[in-house]
C-alpha cells in the first residue's frame, strides 16, 4: 500500500506531524551517533529522507525497505554514501554482523511479528552494536486521551485530503492506538536478546526514542 502514497510520503509526514518529525529525524541520527567508516542499515527506511542524515558525518548507510515504489521515489534523490536495497525485515538480506548500527522509525509496529524483527535485527548487527528505535508512544493520562481523539478525527480526515489516497492510511490511527506503551516495548527488546535498553520521550510522549545494544 506504501507504493501508492510514494510520491506524497514525506510531504505527509510533514503536514500530520506539523512538522514535528524533522526534529524526531534529528534526534535519531543523533542517538545513532554514525561516525566515519560505520556502516549503518536503515529500515523501513522509505524514500531515504532519514538515511541520508547518517551519512553526513562520514558513515554509510543502507536504506532498506519492503517497497519498490518508497526505494524508487528515493533512489531519484540525491544520495551520496546511501544504497536503497529490497528486502523483509523479517528475513533480512544481509550476512551476520554487518552492520554497527541499526535503526527503525515508524516500522516496527508494521511488522507482523515484531519480535521476530527485533531478533533479526540482532543478528545483522556487530557484537556491541547499536540499535536505534524511533516509534509512536504514549502521553501521560488525560493527553493520551486528548491525543487519540485527534487520531480519530481530525488525522483521517487530513491523511485522505493530503495522500491522495485513503484506504493507504486508514490503518494508521488503530496501529498507534493498539502499539504498546514505552515501557513495554523496552521489555520487548529485551527480551528478544538486546541488552541495555533505555528509552527517552520526543514531544511528551508522541513517539519515543529507544536504544539497546547487541552484548558483546
Amino acid at each position: 500500500m506504501f507504493d501508492l502514497v510514494a510520491d506524497r510520503y514525506d510531504l505527509l509526514n510533514d503536514v500530520l506531524s506539523v512538522g514535528q518529525d524533522r526534529l524526531w529525524r534529528r534526534a535519531v541520527a543523533k542517538a545513532v551517533g554514525a561516525v566515519p567508516g560505520e556502516l549503518v542499515l536503515d529500515l523501513a527506511a522509505g524514500t531515504g529522507t532519514s538515511s541520508r542524515s547518517f551519512t553526513m558525518a562520514g558513515a554509510r548507510c543502507v536504506a532498506c525497505d519492503f517497497s519498490l515504489g518508497m526505494l524508487q521515489v528515493g533512489a531519484r534523490k540525491p544520495a551520496s554514501g546511501v544504497r536503497f536495497v529490497a528486502g523483509d525485515a523479517l528475513v533480512l538480506p544481509f550476512r551476520d554482523c554487518s552492520f554497527e548500527a541499526v535503526t527503525i522509525s515508524f516500522g516496527l509496529r508494521n511488522l507482523a511479528d515484531p519480535h521476530a524483527g527485533l531478533a533479526e535485527m540482532l543478528r545483522v548487527t556487530k557484537p556491541g552494536g547499536r540499535l536505534v528505535i524511533c516509534e509512536f508512544g504514549k502521553l501521560p493520562g488525560r493527553l493520551n486521551d486528548l491525543y487519540e481523539a485527534y487520531l480519530t478525527t481530525a488525522l483521517p480526515r487530513i491523511a485522505r485530503r493530503v495522500s491522495g489516497n485513503a484506504a493507504a492510511y486508514d490503518y494508521l490511527t488503530e496501529s498507534i492506538k493498539d502499539w504498546p506503551p514505552q515501557q513495554e516495548l523496552a521489555r520487548r527488546i529485551g527480551a528478544a536478546g538486546w541488552s541495555a535498553v533505555r528509552w527517552r520521550n520526543l514531544t511528551m510522549g508522541v513517539v519515543a526514542i529507544h536504544k539497546a545494544q547487541r552484548p558483546e
